[in-house]
C-alpha cells in the first residue's frame, strides 16, 4: 500500500484542515459560485460547535472556515447517507448563520453560509445527477431567492470524469477524491500537475503517517464496514417482516416504511407492489 484513501476521516482532515490555498481551490471548484463570488482568502474556524440545547453533545464538523467577506464555509465528508445527516447539515448551517448576529447589529450585515457535503453513497436514485444545489426559493418562481443558506450535496459514487464539461478543477478534485485509494500505485499526471492537488497527493503517501495514525485509519474503515452491514441487515429484516404480514402489510404504516426503504435502494415499483401489497397510486404518493 502506497497511498491512503482521501475520504477517510483522518486523511480528509489532514488534506483540507490546515491548507488554506488547497481548501480555497476545492471550494471554488465544487460550490456554485460566480466569478464575482470566488473565494480568495480564508481563515480557519474551530470545528467544534457549542450545542444549542443544554446538556447536548457538541457538534464537530470536518472543516470550517470564513473568508474576508465574512461568509462561512462548512465542509463535511460523509460515508453513508441518512435523513439524520441531512437534518444535521441544516442544523449546522442555520447555527452558523444565526451565530453572526450581535447585539445591536443589523440583519443586513449577516453573511451567507455555504455547506459543502461530499457523500460516498447514493441517495438520489431517481436521477443521474450527482451534484445537488439547494437554496431558499419561491415555490412557483425559482428566480426569486432568499439569500443566506446554500447547500451542496455531491454523490461521489455517481461521478465519472466525463460527467462534467468545461469545469476542469471540479473534475480534477472529484477524480482525486474518487480514484485514489489503498490500491493505487501510480497517480495520473494531470492530477500531479495541479500544484494544490499534487501536494494533497503527497499528504496521502503512507510513509507520512505514524503507526498510530495507520491503526486509526484501519479502524475507521472497519467501523464503516460494520455500519454498512447493520444497514443491510435492517433492510433485509424489513423485507422479511413485510412479506410475513401478507395482506395486512398494505394497510399498515410498516408497509409504507418498507416501501420507502425499497425506493431508496432503487428497487422497481412492480417488486415493491408485490412485496408490500401497496397499490401503484400509493407508491406514487410515497414517491
Amino acid at each position: 500500500m502506497k497511498y491512503l484513501d482521501p475520504k477517510a476521516d483522518l486523511t480528509f482532515k489532514k488534506i483540507f484542515g490546515n491548507h488554506p490555498k488547497r481548501l480555497i481551490s476545492l471550494l471554488n471548484a465544487l460550490l456554485p459560485l460566480s466569478e464575482e463570488e470566488q473565494i480568495h482568502e480564508i481563515e480557519y474556524l474551530p470545528t467544534e460547535l457549542v450545542p444549542q440545547l443544554e446538556g447536548g453533545k457538541n457538534t464537530i464538523v470536518d472543516v470550517l472556515c470564513t473568508d474576508v467577506r465574512g461568509r462561512k464555509f462548512c465542509v463535511e465528508m460523509q460515508m453513508e447517507w441518512s435523513d439524520a445527516f441531512q437534518q444535521r447539515v441544516l442544523f449546522i448551517a442555520s447555527k452558523l448563520y444565526v451565530s453572526q448576529a450581535k447585539k445591536g447589529g443589523r440583519y443586513s450585515e449577516l453573511q451567507p453560509v455555504y455547506s459543502l457535503n461530499l457523500i460516498n453513497d447514493i441517495f438520489a436514485h431517481d436521477t443521474p445527477d450527482f451534484i445537488h444545489n439547494y437554496r431558499i426559493v419561491h415555490d412557483k418562481d425559482s428566480n426569486k431567492v432568499i439569500e443566506g443558506l446554500h447547500f451542496t450535496f455531491i454523490e461521489l459514487p455517481k461521478f465519472t470524469s466525463h460527467s462534467i464539461a468545461d469545469k476542469r478543477m471540479m473534475v480534477l478534485w472529484l477524480r482525486f477524491l474518487t480514484e485514489i485509494n489503498s490500491n493505487t500505485k501510480e497517480i495520473p499526471s494531470d492530477l500531479l500537475n495541479d500544484p494544490e492537488i499534487g501536494k494533497a497527493v503527497e499528504d496521502l503517501e503512507v510513509s507520512g503517517f505514524t503507526d498510530a495514525e495507520l491503526r486509526a485509519y484501519d479502524k475507521f474503515w472497519d467501523s464503516v464496514s460494520v455500519e454498512r452491514t447493520l444497514l443491510d441487515d435492517r433492510y433485509q429484516k424489513g423485507m422479511e417482516e413485510g412479506m410475513a404480514k401478507g395482506e395486512e402489510v398494505g394497510k399498515s404504516q410498516r408497509s409504507i416504511e418498507i416501501a420507502k426503504n425499497m425506493l431508496a435502494k432503487g428497487m422497481d415499483e412492480a417488486t415493491i407492489q408485490e412485496i408490500t401489497g401497496l397499490t401503484e397510486d400509493q407508491i406514487l404518493q410515497i414517491q
